[in-house]
């Protein structure tokens, strides 16, 4: 910097550099006179004290000088030399803008030489098939081509004719790579007009796989595979390229393989041109394919792959072909083995649980073997995790199969029945003794000797039908279900916790679908059939029966907590579905009945024959109701029921008949003949109605307690009387209240019949009067 100060002074013309140089040095040569002597001075005053009082002013003055002499060259060096540094600096900056713009234009032309440097490398690498020095290359004019775009100083139209010619070559550089590509893997696929839908439409599909070259072929390098794979990859093609042709490979050989039992695959070898893979069909019985079946045909295809075509790493920073394969095609082809085989091998029963260890162990070695080979990568797969957690897929399929049949058995027909009787017993299997039962067993057999000792046994033994079912019919299909919740429940023992819980909580799932499915499914067959109708009710009623004590028969077997209902709770559900179910049949043919009896026009007027006929034709009409619903519920309802049902719709009938006579203002002698016919047609052909048993024999017990039935049978019997009787008659029945009449019937109504049957005289009014409570 000093030179460059002294370079700028001298080309001033202003200030010498030797005149300058020579008063600096007399200046300095005074300061240091003055030093000596004020040191001097210093020493003898402050040190040998001899004191000088003129010397020291001399030396003040002589100081003083040299003070002014310093800032005269100082203002001159500021005044004069400053100017001309800032003229040197401007100038400097010139050339210095001058210096890069040149250095730029040599960096610009550095590029384009490399530029057509790398091109002219890549057309012969290209033409030479040497992929991967032509990727290279093409990198580097790449690299070229950015620089000069980042150049923002100047725009050369030469710069876009270079990124368009970039863009072609890369273009075509992947088209020869696409092509050699489809040279290494060739396939023979399906006509697209083909539906894909059996197994004989994939029997054309086949893969040759070339390894890149021909050894008698000296223009194409034998090891063409490693240099198309990684010119793909420095190119970033190689996923895409891997991409189509996983999809195309899983679509045409693998799913196939996978779906149908009967297709295997062929490897075919050639020494000088590589493998053939092709599919063929076997002969198999097989509805599923077999684990162990699908795990050696995916592998023999992966392991051909690998062999011919995945076992070259594209870069040592890049992972292998087939693992790009692996994490392209593995998801779906784990899904759908999940989806087509596993869920097909579950067991259905759980004896059968151990036995799967053996497909744990295959899916096992199927997945170390894929590892080896570069495919998968991590330690447990979704498709592990599904084959290991075989406890709860098997309790979930057994559910879900369970359910299925359950509903199908909802949905078949009810007509089929079997017979029902209190000897009846669910067939449970037996069951082994929970831990501790020996225990108890002992317990509870010293109990017993001790009870026998005392002799506590009461002399009045309940009888052995006592909680039994009455005998009935129900459908076949409820008992099939009962069982099948049996058999489910016994899959309980030996499973394990979670899958005995899932298993206890499906029964229930049972019932709970049964109440709402078969009420709704069969909705209109049950308003329309008295015979379905009665069937549900014993179903339900059965149901309900066994619902009763089947939970505490597997107690022991069932991890669940104290205060668990099992299934006692669902048992007045049960019961109320099958009541409601009867009782709206029971409405429909009451409806049916008043309606009949409608048409007889109030019983009034019989003496008028038209009115006689339509009222008895509407008597004869609820009799053969009675007589046919009697026939329909035959053998299928319960005595009892079928006994109070009968006898509930005679009583309506009766009821209705008793109801219009009253209602009579006026009863002639030939209305009241008429009336009394009519009553003693259902007081003899009413009982005939009842016939719960098919033996005739049998029934005349319950022919015989109709008025047990029937609550109006006996004020039927009475009201045929006094249409028939005279007033002493009459009122000898009444006997103050305490006879047969005042039983059936109040004061005002047996007056009231009164007046109508009989004139207005002296004898009705004395008559009338006896009419008292």
């Amino acid at each position: 910097m000093s030179s460059f100060v002294t370079e700028v002074l001298a080309s001033s013309g202003k200030l010498e550099k030797d005149d300058l140089a020579c008063k600096i040095s007399k200046l300095s040569r005074k300061v240091e006179e003055t030093k000596e002597e004020v040191t001097d001075m210093i020493n003898k005053k402050y040190v040998e004290f001899m004191p000088s009082m003129e010397g020291a002013e001399e030396l003040l003055d002589q100081v003083e000088s040299v003070s002014k002499d310093i800032d005269l060259l100082k203002s001159c060096i500021e005044n004069e030399v400053q100017q001309n540094l800032h003229d040197a600096v401007t100038e400097y900056a010139k050339l210095k803008q001058q210096l890069e713009k040149n250095t730029a234009v040599i960096d610009l032309l550095q590029h384009l030489q490399e530029f057509d440097t790398a091109i002219e490398e890549y057309h012969r690498a290209l033409q030479e098939k040497n992929f991967v020095v032509a990727a290279k290359q093409h990198g580097k004019a790449r690299a070229s081509v950015d620089a000069l775009k980042a150049w923002k100083d100047t725009e050369l139209p030469l710069v876009h004719s270079l990124s368009s010619e970039i863009t072609i070559q890369r273009e075509n550089l992947i088209y020869h790579l696409g092509e050699e590509w489809q040279k290494l893997a060739v396939w023979k696929l399906p006509s697209t007009k083909t539906e894909l839908t059996s197994e004989k439409s994939f029997l054309k599909t086949a893969l040759h796989l070339n390894r890149g070259g021909s050894k008698g072929d000296e223009s194409v390098p034998h090891a063409l595979l490693p240099s198309i794979l990684q010119a793909l990859s420095i190119q970033g093609e190689l996923h895409k390229k891997i991409k189509l042709f996983g999809q195309v490979l899983f679509k045409y050989m693998l799913k196939p393989l996978i779906l149908y039992p009967s297709l295997v695959v062929e490897v075919s070898s050639q020494p000088e041109q590589g493998a053939v893979l092709s599919l063929q069909c076997t002969e198999t019985k097989a509805e599923h394919p077999d684990p162990s079946q699908v795990y050696t045909k995916v592998l023999t295809v992966l392991k051909t792959l690998h062999e011919h075509l995945f076992v070259i790493e594209v870069s040592p920073v890049t992972a292998k072909v087939s693992e790009i394969l692996g994490d392209l095609i593995w998801e779906e082809m784990s899904e759908c083995i999940i989806r087509e085989c596993l869920v097909h091998s579950i067991p259905a029963n759980s004896s059968q649980l151990a036995e799967y260890s053996e497909v744990i162990k295959q899916t096992e070695d199927f997945e170390s073997s894929l590892k080896e080979m570069g495919y998968l990568a991590g330690d447990s797969t979704d498709l592990l995790k599904y084959a290991r957690n075989i406890n709860c897929h098997f309790a979930s399929k057994k559910c879900q199969d369970v359910i299925v049949a359950a509903r199908k058995l909802m949905t078949s027909e009810m007509h089929n029945t079997v017979k029902i009787t209190p000897e009846y017993k669910l067939s449970i299997p037996k069951l082994p003794n929970p831990s501790g039962g020996e225990k108890e067993r002992k317990e509870s057999s010293k109990k017993s000797a001790h009870y026998d000792q005392q002799s506590l046994e009461n002399e009045k033994q309940l009888s052995p039908n006592t909680l039994c079912l009455p005998m009935c019919r129900i459908s076949e299909s409820v008992q099939q279900l009962m069982e099948l919740a049996i058999q489910t429940l016994s899959e309980v023992v030996g499973s394990s916790p979670q899958c005995a819980v899932q298993l206890f909580y499906t029964v229930r799932n049972i019932f709970h679908l049964f109440f709402y499915v078969v009420p709704t499914y069969h909705k209109d067959n049950f308003l329309k059939l008295p015979h379905l109708a009665a069937i549900q009710h014993n179903n339900c009623m059965f149901i309900a029966h066994h619902l009763l004590t089947l939970g505490f028969q597997f107690k022991p077997h069932l991890p669940l907590k104290d205060g668990v209902a099992y299934f006692v709770d669902l048992v007045p559900g049960f019961r109320r579905l099958g009541a409601r179910c009867f009782v709206a049949q029971m409405n429909v043919q009451k409806a049916e009945m008043l309606e009949r009896l409608s048409t007889a026009r109030n019983f009034s007027n019989l003496d008028d024959e038209d009115n006689y006929s339509v009222a008895s034709k509407a008597i004869r009409q609820v009799i053969h109701q009675l007589r046919r619903l009697g026939k329909v519920w035959q053998d299928v309802l319960p005595v009892n029921i079928y006994c109070k049902a009968i006898g509930t719709l005679l009583n309506t009938a009766i009821s209705e008949l008793i109801n219009k006579i009253m209602m009579l203002e006026d009863i002639s002698n030939v209305d009241g003949e008429r009336l009394r016919t009519l009553c003693q047609t259902i007081i003899e052909e009413g009982p005939l109605v009842f016939n719960p048993l098919p033996d005739e024999n049998k029934n005349k017990k319950y022919q015989e307690e109709v008025p047990v039935y029937v609550k109006k049978w006996m004020t039927l019997k009475e009201i045929s009387m006094v249409l028939n009787a005279n007033l002493q008659e009459i009122v000898d029945r009444w006997a103050e209240g305490k006879g047969p009449l005042a039983a059936e019937f109040s004061c005002n109504e047996m007056k009231s019949l009164i007046r109508a049957l009989f004139k207005n005289t002296e004898r009705r009014a004395a008559a009338l009067a006896k009419i008292t409570k």
